[in-house]
């Protein structure tokens, strides 16, 4: 059975199921008497005192292991057992309806739930599923029954569940816990940001899974491509198998490039850099062989929250990823929401066709207050001497120079504040829009640099929305299109003088590290464990190589012609990345 979901934290596992059901908890019902309602009272604030422990506990932990602003998720659980509609609601109910503790509480969040449920928004979706852990702990407590826990695995195992909440994923023993799948979920919930900074690949929105396995089943997990397979066929087993030692061989064989240059064989450098979206990715970096971050996506500090984020709270983090990689280089982006995340304190409409919409730079412009907050903690964490600021989605010149102006209010506000900052911090931005491609000439005139998105390059060019199945043949970086856009970014910027980056997927794909070598890239930004095999593409060949190679391709009229060639002059290294060490 093979079975497709979301993906929400990358790699792989294989290993048997551990089904955690989902535990109905018994609600009694009863009546008490009128001297009984003071116990009762004391009774439910027992509870909640031991629930905030709990969780208070769960943020500790958190805060050891991860830091960072993970910590952030379970005070927006402990505002929930001082809220007044929760808290006043029960003690009213246990009061005047002489309901006991248990029953009164329930009946008070059912409502609360209720009223999120009629809401179709994933934010609000998400402090719903927040609001049930919250309300379990709290029933429990009531009932003297203990929170089961997932780090007392007895050995390793795959759990297979219909949710898990953020305090259960914090919880889990990453030796004994290989992965995890779930019923419902979204990439944008507190459970999936858990998942990718405890590094344990995950799928989620899986529909019915906990009901179609049972514990013991051989799982795979496929946390890159949102797949998960039940009790495999023996030559899925055998290809996942191959594919999971081949990994372990790779990062081996390929542990010893992490600090030599990305230097091809007659001397030409690029340099490559890590994609990351939470902070604490940047202390495995060096691992890998990271050359400082080329992409800091910032979305997660506005993503499932009460409140927005404070100029101070961005700066921390800012200035955090910026002192952890010092002295190379930190590329911020600005705010990119829209498309596939959204953030309801915000205020995002919903749109029919939201990847073209009300988005990113869009949204910013239109949004002064949140972009100069941002703008101000980015120059004030670039006071460290390494921070470069990037813009997103930009399509016309306007747009970068209304994005200017409000950067230089930002400097102005801080000047009259008396706050440190950054004067010339470096500004470029992200050609991911094809009017953009064709005005590059004009944009190199007022930025720093550019970086290529090519995911969205790619589908606004070739018309094709890249989480369409039914058009996913469409989507082709490789289509000659493509490759004659990437070209003329790329001399374009070079004839004025910037370096072009490249922080899209084709970056860490080796299919394609040849030909954007030789189309002459000075970066390449990537997720860090494609770095080392990136690597040793680039120090295998030279450049001269490449460059013919490119002038080859060029040439094709069709992205069949181009895979060919390509798929020819990547056969030795193709070869290389399929052994396994056995």
């Amino acid at each position: 059975m093979k079975l497709k979901g979301i993906p929400v934290s990358p790699g792989v596992a294989i290993g048997d199921a551990f089904v955690l059901k989902s535990e109905v908890v018994s609600v009694p019902a009863y009546r008490i008497s009128e001297s009984k309602v003071p116990q009762e009272v004391k009774k439910f604030f027992d509870a909640i005192l031991s629930t905030k422990r709990e969780l208070r506990k769960i943020q500790e932990r958190v805060a050891e292991d991860l830091g960072g602003t993970y910590p952030e998720i379970f005070s927006a659980h402990l505002l929930f057992l001082d809220d007044p509609i929760l808290v006043e609601g029960t003690v009213e109910l246990i009061e005047k309806e002489r309901w006991n503790a248990e029953k009164s509480f329930d009946i008070v969040v059912k409502k609360v739930l209720h009223s999120f449920s009629s809401i179709p928004d994933e934010y609000l979706r998400g402090r719903a599923l927040d609001l049930k852990d919250v309300a379990r702990r709290v029933l429990k407590n009531l009932l003297g029954k203990g929170e089961e826990s997932l780090s007392d695995l007895k050995k390793k195992a795959i759990v297979i569940s219909y949710d898990l909440s953020p305090s259960q994923t914090a919880s889990l023993d990453r030796d004994r816990v290989l992965a995890f799948a779930t019923d419902v979920g979204g990439r944008s919930s507190h459970t999936a940001i858990m998942a990718r900074a405890l590094a344990i690949p995950a799928v989620v929105g899986l529909g019915d899974i906990s009901k179609k396995v049972k514990s013991g089943d051989l799982i795979i997990v496929d946390g890159n491509k949102g797949v998960v397979f039940v009790n495999p066929a023996s030559e899925t087993l055998k290809s996942y198998t191959r594919k999971k030692r081949r990994m372990v061989y790779l990062q081996k064989v390929l542990s010893h490039l992490k600090d030599l240059p990305a230097e091809t064989l007659d001397g030409h450098r690029v340099k490559l850099m890590a994609n990351i979206e939470l902070p604490k990715e940047v202390e495995n970096l060096a691992s890998y062989g990271g050359e400082g971050v080329g992409l800091f996506r910032t979305e997660f500090l506005f993503l499932n929250r009460e409140v927005l984020p404070s100029e101070d709270e961005q700066f921390e983090v800012y200035h955090y990823v910026a002192s952890k990689v010092y002295p190379e280089p930190v590329v911020i982006r600005t705010l990119d929401l829209g498309g596939d995340k959204f953030a309801s304190p915000l205020e995002i409409p919903k749109e029919i066709n939201p990847f073209m919409g009300w988005r990113a730079i869009r949204f910013c412009l239109a949004r002064k207050d949140i972009f100069l907050a941002q703008l101000k903690a980015i120059l004030r964490a670039g006071k460290q001497g390494n921070v470069k600021l990037m813009y997103p989605m930009i399509s016309s010149i306007n747009e970068l120079r209304q994005a200017n102006h409000f950067l230089q209010e930002a400097k102005e506000i801080l000047q009259k504040e008396g706050k440190d900052f950054s004067q010339d911090i470096e500004v470029g931005v992200m050609i991911e829009t094809p009017s953009a491609a064709i005005i590059s000439d004009f944009l190199a005139g007022e930025v720093a640099f550019f970086s290529v998105g090519t995911n969205d390059l790619i589908q606004y060019a070739m018309a094709a929305d890249r989480g369409n199945e039914k058009i996913a043949h469409l989507y082709q970086p490789a289509h000659p299109a493509i490759l004659r856009l990437l070209k003329h970014i790329i001399d374009t910027g070079h004839s004025i003088g910037i370096p072009v980056a490249m922080c899209g997927e084709m970056a860490g794909d080796i299919h394609y590290t040849q030909l954007l070598l030789g189309m002459g890239l000075d970066q390449l930004s990537m997720g860090p464990v494609a770095i080392p095999q990136v690597k040793q593409v680039i120090r295998s060949v030279t450049y001269k190589e490449t460059k013919a190679l490119v002038e080859k391709v060029l040439k094709c009229s069709t992205q069949e012609e181009v895979k060919k060639i390509l798929e020819k002059a990547n056969q030795p290294f193709l070869k290389f990345f399929r052994r396994d060490g056995k």
